[in-house]
């Protein structure tokens, strides 16, 4: 009878570790094979449909090889390639320095009002690229409040150059945020004992551990200017580039070859740009070792007070372009009635998509926000904290980093080629907002998967070890101790997958459907039907969306990171 009864209790413990083991095999194999069939899905069979698309010799396709041939050889695909690559090695050079200085003045001077200036220099991601453009209208158009400050009007080379700049600005300055930010205190300081003057230290220290970030910037600039046609739709007059010809050619003319031939046309700069960047990274480096000291920047009044100089004029341009944007959406009838209203916000009356696409728009950002962080953060812990599954691993990082250098536009059309494809059995999912949420989520997966990465990367090992040993599932410790741990991460990264949702336009346009039409493109054809107030009304509302959200995500995300530091001090292993 004793034996009977000692019997069970092994075998119940047995039975537990066993199912312990089942659940931690479901949720780490299966996941990640779920993970890779869906960034197939998402990412690698439109990028192939693309190509299918381009080269296919069938009869209402791309017109294979003796179709690409005669578009690469005609003048008026030389004319607008030249065109693009003008504007857009315009943009970066603009850019690129002008960012550089901004971020220095963050990072290496004592400049006051830090914050306030780096929140206004990202009003940029907050809106869609339309917005400037629209602002420039207003402000030098025919009839704009500074048209005499010109000598020809807005509409052209210069139009898009300016509005490009605006849009790219925060992009690249984000970059060089970064980079900056690492610094050795220790190598200054040694440079100033040994006599060397400022000027020197920042051409032996501080260029050196920042020219790959600078090169980074000038990628990105150059990449998001020649695939952009939300700023030349807007100003670009007959100033034609790839890109709106890329989207004239699918949207307006149903002419989706020669569409698939532009794209992937654009598709090589950004994958020239990122392959560059990735072997600059490796030669590279780490910038500072584990023993560095953080450096602190000394007192210098000329030097602050260039820079801040600098800081207040790049943040007035910003807010006169944004505060024109808002201005013109409450003017009744500009330029001849400037008495404030708000009749361009009643968008029922309008063409364009009216309320409906801003609702559209939100539930699509709640949709892709919500799904994707918890599907990117997942997908980072399996790749990160989990053992076995080399070849499974190695495929979901480069599915994982394949969205970097595709641009949206590319990404867009990939979509329309692969699920409008007779036969699919995915072609149901075309024209509904669960395409797009997966479009958006695919599009902005790169830069969400780096942070969920870095923040993992950040906690002790023994979490993992600790839990095994106890023969406790690992969904289970991952449910209750990392994302808990990790929340400051999941929110950033719920802030970012929000706003790019609320502004994107490069991809939905593609996508979108009578009944899912969304707010950023709602702006673009209001912008096409004349109706220009409408589109800065529509557009002002996307702005203050997204900075609504981000400010309170941000705030939300600060806390829980004071928090987390605190728990993690009386953590295991720290």
């Amino acid at each position: 009878m004793a034996a009977d009864m000692t019997l069970p209790i092994p075998d119940r413990a047995a039975r537990q570790v066993s199912r312990a083991e089942i659940g931690d095999r479901i949720f780490v194999v299966g996941g990640k094979v779920l993970l890779l069939c869906l960034l197939c899905i998402a990412v690698l069979l439109p990028l192939l449909a693309i190509f299918w698309r381009g080269f296919s010799a069938e009869d209402g396709q791309g017109g294979g090889l003796v179709a690409a041939r005669e578009l690469l050889t005609s003048a008026n695909f030389h004319w607008l390639l030249g065109n693009s690559l003008k504007v857009s090695l315009s943009v970066a050079a603009i850019v690129v320095p002008l960012a550089y200085l901004f971020a220095y003045a963050l990072q290496r001077t004592l400049i006051p009002g830090k914050t306030l200036w780096r929140g206004l220099s990202l009003l940029p991601l907050m809106a869609p690229s339309m917005l400037p453009g629209i602002a420039l209208v207003y402000l030098f158009g025919n009839q704009g409040m500074l048209r005499g400050l010109l000598s020809d009007n807005i509409y052209g080379f210069w139009g898009i150059v300016l509005g490009e700049v605006i849009y790219t600005f925060p992009h690249a300055l984000m970059i060089l945020l970064s980079a900056l930010s690492l610094a050795d205190a220790r190598l200054f300081d040694a440079a100033s004992s040994m006599g060397a003057s400022p000027a020197r230290a920042f051409r032996s220290i501080t260029w050196p551990a920042t020219r790959q970030a600078v090169f980074a910037a000038f990628c990105l600039v150059f990449t998001l200017t020649i695939t952009d046609f939300g700023v030349p739709v807007v100003v670009g007059g007959d100033y034609q580039v790839l890109a709106l010809e890329a989207y004239k050619a699918v949207v307006g003319q149903q002419q989706f070859g020669r569409g698939a031939l532009i794209g992937m046309v654009l598709l090589l700069p950004a994958l020239l740009s990122f392959a560059v960047d990735t072997w600059l990274r490796r030669r590279h480096g780490d910038s500072m070792s584990g023993r560095a000291q953080v450096f602190q920047p000394a007192p210098s009044r000329l030097r602050d007070g260039c820079y801040l100089a600098i800081v207040l004029l790049i943040c007035a341009v910003l807010l006169l372009v944004f505060g024109m944007a808002v201005y013109s959406s409450l003017v009744k009838f500009w330029p001849y009635n400037l008495s404030l209203s708000l009749n361009h916000y009643q968008f029922n009356d309008t063409a364009g998509g009216g309320w409906l696409a801003y609702r559209n728009s939100l539930t699509m950002a709640i949709c892709t926000a919500l799904i994707g962080s918890v599907l990117i953060f997942t997908g980072a812990y399996l790749m990160e904290k989990t053992k076995g599954q080399k070849g499974l691993n190695l495929a979901l990082r480069m599915l994982s980093f394949v969205p970097m250098a595709v641009p949206g536009l590319v990404l867009g059309l990939g979509y329309v080629f692969f699920f409008n494809l007779n036969g699919n059995p995915l072609h149901v999912l075309y024209g509904t907002m669960t395409l797009l949420v997966v479009c958006t989520i695919a599009h902005y997966l790169t830069t969400a998967q780096m942070t969920a990465t870095t923040a993992l990367r950040q906690l002790d090992a023994e979490f993992e070890a600790a839990a095994l040993s106890l023969k406790a599932p690992l969904y289970r410790h991952y449910l209750r101790v990392t994302v808990p741990i990790c929340l400051p991460a999941l929110l950033d990264i719920l802030r970012y997958l929000f706003v790019s949702a609320m502004t994107t336009v490069s991809a939905a346009i593609f996508l979108y459907s009578p009944d899912t039409i969304l707010a950023a493109v709602a702006v673009l054809n209001m912008d096409d039907a004349g109706n220009v107030g409408g589109a800065a009304a529509m557009s002002t509302l996307i702005l203050f969306t997204s900075a609504g959200v981000s400010l309170l995500l941000a705030w939300a995300s600060r806390g829980l990171l004071r928090r987390s530091q605190a728990w993690r001090q009386t953590a295991p292993g720290q």
